[in-house]
C-alpha cells in the first residue's frame, strides 16, 4: 500500500477510527521489537492501544540472565510506549497445549483483542512454530461460550504474520505499513537488548540486516522504511486502511 493509498483511505470525509487493541505475541522478549518494533512504535502514536505478550523470558542464552533479560525488556517497552505481560513458558520447550492456548485465550479476552499478530508460521526455530500454533488456537478458543477461560468470549477480527524468523530466507508478504517516522526508535528498542545484539557478537550484524530489509520492503511501496506482514485470509486495500491506519 503506498502513501498515496494510505492517505487517500483515510480523508478528511471519513470517520477516525477507534483505538484498536492489539495484542502482539512473541516467542521471547526481543521477538516482537526485532519484526515489528517500528509499527507497534506506529500504532502506539496513532493511539492504539498495543500489548506484547512474550510467552517465555528468553533464558538462558549466551550472554544473558534472567534479571538481565527482564531489565532490559523493561527498557525496550519503554521506548516503545505499549503493554507488556510474560506468559511464563519455558524457553526452548515451548509446546502447543490447552493449558498455552487458554492462557493465552484469558489475556485476548482481559484486552479485548481486535488484531492479532503471531509469528510468521515458517521458521527454523521449535519455539516460534509451536507459539504460532498457540497463538492460532487461542484466537478462535477466545470465542468459546460456556468455557472455563477467563473473560467474556471475543474473536479478533483480524490475524496478521510478522516475520521474526530464525530461516535464511526473504519472506513474501501480503502488505507492507511504513514506519518512516520509528526507524530510530525500533533501533533503540533492539538495542535495549545489549546481551542479545552488542555483547552476543554473532548478532552484532542483526540490526543492520533489519534495517537494510526495511528499506528494501519500503521502496516497494515508495516509502523510506516499512516492515512486511503475511496473512492467511483476503484483504482489500479498505480493510486493511480502516483496521490499521489513522489519518
Amino acid at each position: 500500500m503506498t502513501a498515496a493509498m494510505e492517505r487517500s483511505t483515510s480523508s478528511s470525509s471519513n470517520p477516525v477510527p477507534r483505538a484498536l487493541q492489539v495484542v502482539v505475541v512473541a516467542p521471547h522478549p526481543d521477538d516482537a521489537e526485532l519484526g515489528m518494533g517500528g509499527t507497534i512504535a506506529r500504532l502506539v502514536e496513532e493511539g492504539h492501544n498495543v500489548l506484547i505478550v512474550d510467552m517465555t523470558d528468553g533464558e538462558p542464552t549466551p550472554k544473558g540472565s534472567r534479571e538481565l533479560r527482564a531489565a532490559e525488556t523493561l527498557e525496550a517497552t519503554r521506548i516503545l510506549r505499549c503493554g507488556r505481560q510474560q506468559l511464563g513458558l519455558k524457553n526452548r520447550e515451548v509446546t502447543s497445549t490447552i493449558e498455552a492456548r487458554h492462557a493465552l485465550a484469558a489475556v485476548l479476552r482481559r484486552w479485548r483483542c481486535d488484531i492479532l499478530f503471531l509469528p510468521h508460521p515458517e521458521d527454523a526455530h521449535p519455539d516460534h512454530l509451536a507459539v504460532t500454533r498457540i497463538g492460532e488456537d487461542a484466537r478462535f478458543d477466545a470465542k468459546l461460550t460456556k468455557s472455563a477461560i477467563e473473560g467474556a468470549p471475543i474473536y479478533p477480527q483480524k490475524l496478521f504474520y510478522y516475520y521474526c524468523t530464525h530461516l535464511r530466507a526473504m519472506p513474501t508478504p501480503s502488505f507492507a505499513l511504513d514506519m518512516s517516522a520509528f526507524v530510530e526508535r525500533k533501533r533503540n528498542a533492539i538495542l535495549a537488548y545489549r546481551s542479545q545484539v552488542i555483547d552476543h557478537a554473532p548478532n552484532r550484524g542483526l540490526i543492520d540486516w533489519l534495517e537494510a530489509r526495511d528499506r528494501f520492503v519500503g521502496s516497494q511501496i515508495g516509502t523510506a522504511a516499512a516492515e512486511p506482514f503475511w496473512s492467511r485470509e483476503l484483504l482489500g486495500p479498505s480493510q486493511l486502511s480502516a483496521l490499521l491506519l489513522q489519518a
